[in-house]
């Protein structure tokens, strides 16, 4: 992959937020700035575009002025779904998502993953200990497999990116980057830190 290809960042904000009590967890501040923002603030200067997959209070992630692309697929059905979404509503061949949750991620994230692919048209981030899946380099040339994965009813990430090739690049050098924020009390810990 050459590096000055165009990707496109995407903040995956669509979930339901069960851990958070249903709260739009985008949208949740931590140090007076929503969580999707700590994400897209990171992303922005590795990328071309960033992008926001969400599928609630749409009116109030549009007005950060970046497109909004909410999932084509109803009932929350998962990131799967809202990489879909993407992928039918935004041009380009290569898309970085990373889950709103995730405030921290580094400043090289989209340079090694691309670095590491080695060919496969999708790429994550594993931390030493995980797999994060929905932190991940992916082509549009999956689409198709995603569209029948979908249809088939399955949603599990992981499954379906090994299906199309793809393989984890090692981020244990940094795996506090990836702790990301699912509870009221993650959330509570994390503004209390210095």
């Amino acid at each position: 992959m050459n590096l000055d290809e165009v990707i496109t960042g995407v903040v995956l904000a669509g979930g339901k937020a069960r851990r958070m009590g249903g709260a739009d967890k985008g949208l949740l501040e931590l140090d007076g700035k929503p969580l999707w923002r700590h994400v897209a603030d990171a992303l922005a200067p590795q990328l071309a575009t960033v992008v926001i997959s969400a599928n609630r209070h749409l009116d109030i992630y549009q007005a950060s002025g970046l497109k909004v692309i909410p999932d084509s697929i109803a009932d929350f059905p998962g990131p799967l779904a809202g990489m879909f979404s993407v992928f039918q509503q935004v041009a380009g061949d290569w898309f970085l998502f990373c889950p709103c949750d995730n405030p921290c991620i580094p400043h090289n994230l989209v340079d090694r993953l691309a670095a590491q692919r080695h060919g496969a048209p999708v790429v994550w981030v594993h931390d030493g200990e995980r797999d994060h899946p929905t932190i991940a380099l992916i082509n549009r040339a999956v689409e198709p497999q995603l569209t029948a994965y979908l249809q088939a009813g399955e949603r599990r990430v992981m499954i379906f990116m090994r299906q199309v090739g793809g393989h984890a690049v090692d981020f244990s050098d940094c795996k506090e980057a990836f702790v990301n924020v699912n509870t009221p009390e993650e959330l509570a810990q994390w503004q209390k830190r210095p």
